[in-house]
């Protein structure tokens, strides 16, 4: 039941991008199509994933036993940028057109916040290691809920009569403002 919680806080009530406002950069980025925020959301569910699982091992078993809980950062960063690229190789393998529609956004995967404040979390949470591979999943899902969503509207904005002032970045920064407030209606919920 805890672990349908978790999963429930991190899709919906805690959204990294929408309560927190981690990931912000691919959220705006790589929302314009709806494919492509699938497959951002995809590469970052999978980077969630396992960097959760990683990042607990290490925590637990080498930064905790050693008693060096103040290289966490680095140690998570390490991870983080090791498995971004084990999925960068990999899409560049499989699928040059993703590979090339993802473009810039694939490496900024690194530097998402998203992902470094997924491991911290869960250190501070002190999540049972199945609690955080369900979190990540959880959080990488809510990232892609989100991406998804966004991507929709943008889509439609295409075909709608946008007044030239409000073009671009403008309606962007104001759908993301009221998407942010409708994921509040979920603060509720949960309380974790």
């Amino acid at each position: 039941m805890e672990v349908i919680l978790i999963f429930i806080s991190a899709v919906l009530v805690n959204n990294f991008v929408l309560s927190y406002f981690l990931g912000i950069c691919p959220f705006i980025g790589v929302s314009d199509r709806i494919e492509s925020a699938v497959s951002m959301g995809f590469a970052v569910t999978f980077v969630l994933t396992l960097s959760a699982a990683i990042t607990w091992l290490i925590n637990r078993y080498i930064l905790i036993a050693l008693n060096v809980p103040f290289l966490e950062y680095v140690s998570y960063i390490i991870v983080i940028a090791s498995l971004v690229q084990f999925v960068e190789m990999f899409i560049r393998k499989t699928s040059k057109t993703l590979y090339d529609a993802l473009g810039i956004y694939l490496p900024l995967i690194t530097t998402n916040c998203a992902i470094l404040g997924l491991a911290l979390f869960g250190a501070l949470r002190d999540y049972s290691f199945i609690e955080n591979i369900v979190f990540g999943i959880g959080a990488g899902i809510g990232f892609t809920l989100a991406l998804v969503v966004m991507a929709g509207i943008r889509e439609e904005l295409d075909l709608a009569d946008v007044p030239e002032s409000l073009k671009g970045a403008a309606i962007t920064l104001i759908i993301a403002g009221l998407l942010a407030l409708a994921f509040m209606g979920f603060a509720g919920l949960i309380s974790a």
